[in-house]
């Protein structure tokens, strides 16, 4: 279904997480910090993100913000023990799809998960349509100029 990366200073958190999204038939990488992550994106590509906001050396949201500019398509999911209004507020603004407290409820998380892949597949065909509409568009004119053509060349 999709590639999903898993990035939380806990590693009891990341392990569990991982086994639920494992069995969700997702494909998932984790890592330890937000640098770490970084250095998996560049590795390969992903789909969604499930990060972590508080952890040593770069935090959630500032990880958000590189993520976001590496790759403006990949959904981003933040989890967090310490929840504040200012912080989801935060989150969602700097373009986080989603925000989950721990501890979470698994069926939410997978709720939340599916959610963000229909999004996303949702934004993919809405950008295939409109290659599909802008190549329309600009074949028109060639194919009537082409039929003005053969109408004066049968005549």
């Amino acid at each position: 279904m999709g590639r999903v990366l898993i990035v939380d200073d806990e590693e009891g958190i990341r392990d569990i997480l991982a086994d639920y999204l494992t069995r969700m038939n997702l494909e998932v990488a984790t890592a330890i910090d937000g640098q770490d992550a970084l250095s998996c994106l560049h590795k390969g590509h992903f789909d969604l993100i499930v990060s972590d906001l508080i952890m040593p050396n770069m935090d959630g949201l500032e990880l958000l913000k590189k993520v976001l500019d590496i790759d403006d398509k990949i959904v981003f999911i933040m989890i967090t023990g310490h929840p504040t209004v200012q912080t989801a507020v935060e989150a969602i603004k700097e373009g986080a799809y989603d925000y989950i407290t721990k501890p979470f409820r698994f069926e939410d998380v997978q709720l939340r998960i599916n959610r963000a892949f229909e999004k996303k597949i949702l934004s993919d065909r809405l950008k295939n349509s409109r290659g599909i509409t802008l190549a329309l568009l600009i074949s028109i004119p060639i194919w009537l100029g082409l039929g003005i053509y053969l109408a004066t060349l049968l005549r």
